[in-house]
Order: structure tokens, then sequence, then C-alpha cells
């Protein structure tokens, strides 16, 4: 069981204490773009360790997003990476598609995990471990910042080879986001093949 009435800050040192040592922190990127996939990442990092530069992704410039992954990839026990296409989120929703995306990050782990942390205030269908969901977890939970840093550095890349396909509507600016750039070449060319048909495109 997770120790539900434990503060965000102390919960993965209360799991290492009984154990629980493999902790996969969960987060996504994109959910709010109009194109692209949403991505999600999975990390586990040994007990205690703090790498430096970790932490919310939102507060860390590109190149210190970059330098947070490699010590990521270095230093971590495993990292999980899933996604769901444009065409996905289409049929599924752009909630349940973000859901189905940390699933399959949490699956693609090389081993099984002792429990699962995802940030927001909902988890995704039958984890594969007793897991909670934490409302700012990217702030509070290390495994959870650093998956936060693996899924948004991972969808800005994407998003770079897709601009390189469609360079007409500057996805390597605004990564898909719903900028007045991005408004207006949707209104000069139309949607591309990479766009969220479900999403106000206009």
């Amino acid at each position: 069981m997770l120790p539900l009435s434990v503060p965000p800050r102390e919960i993965e040192a209360t799991l290492w204490t009984t154990g629980q040592t493999r902790i996969a922190g969960v987060d996504e990127a994109g959910r709010g773009c109009l194109a692209g996939p949403v991505v999600a990442g999975a990390v586990v990092l040994p007990p205690g360790l703090r790498i430096e530069g970790v932490q919310d992704s939102k507060v860390l410039s590109p190149a210190q997003r970059e330098r947070a992954l490699r010590h990521i990839l270095s230093e971590a026990v495993a990292v999980g990476i899933g996604l769901c296409t444009p065409e996905e989120i289409d049929q599924l929703n752009i909630l349940h598609a973000a859901m189905e995306a940390m699933r399959r990050a949490v699956e693609a782990l090389d081993s099984p995990v002792d429990a699962v942390l995802v940030d927001g205030n909902r988890l995704f269908p039958d984890p594969p471990a007793p897991a909670q969901a934490i409302v700012k977890g990217d702030r509070h939970v290390h495994a959870i910042a650093a998956a936060s840093v693996v899924a948004k550095v991972t969808r800005d890349r994407m998003m770079l080879q897709l601009d390189s396909v469609e360079p007409a509507y500057g996805f390597a600016q605004h990564k898909g986001y719903p900028t007045k750039a991005h408004y207006a070449a949707l209104h000069e060319h139309g949607p591309s093949a990479f766009h969220r048909r479900s999403f106000r495109l206009s």
C-alpha cells in the first residue's frame, strides 16, 4: 500500500524505508497542443539519488532540459517512453490518450516496479503496482520531475522532426502549442496530417 497520508515531498523516502525501491515517476507532455503526439516518460531512480538540475521541466530552459536528460539517462535505473499519436488522440480524446501514453511508458520499463507515482489528479487504468496520483507531483517528487524532463525533451525533438516535414506551421518554434503564429499558419494552410482534428483549430 502507498502511504496516502504522507506529504508529497516525503513519499519517495517513505517508500524506500519500507523496501519499495523501484519507484516509477510518471509524467506527460503535449496535452494542450494542437498538433503532434502526447508523450509520457517513466523514470526509476536509485533510492536517495538527487540529480542536479532535475526539476519540473516547465521551469527549465531547453538547454537545461537537454543537460538534465543526459544526467537522467546516465544515472536512472530505468527509463520508459510512451506516446499516443494525433489519430489516437482523436479516437480516445486527449485525457484518455494521455493516460494511455503514461501506461505505455511504464510498460516500456525494462523490469517490474514496486510503486507508481503519477503527476496529476488521476491514474491510468490498471497500473502494474500500487499507484498514487500527486497534484503538482513534478514539483514534489524527484522521479516525477525526471519523467517530466524525459517526456518534454522527447516530444520537443519529435516536433523538430515534424517541422522538417511540414515547415509551414512553425513546429520548431511553438512545438504544436496554440500560439498566434500557429493559428495564423492553420488559417493559411489548413491542418496538416499531424494536427489533432478533435481540437479547435481556428
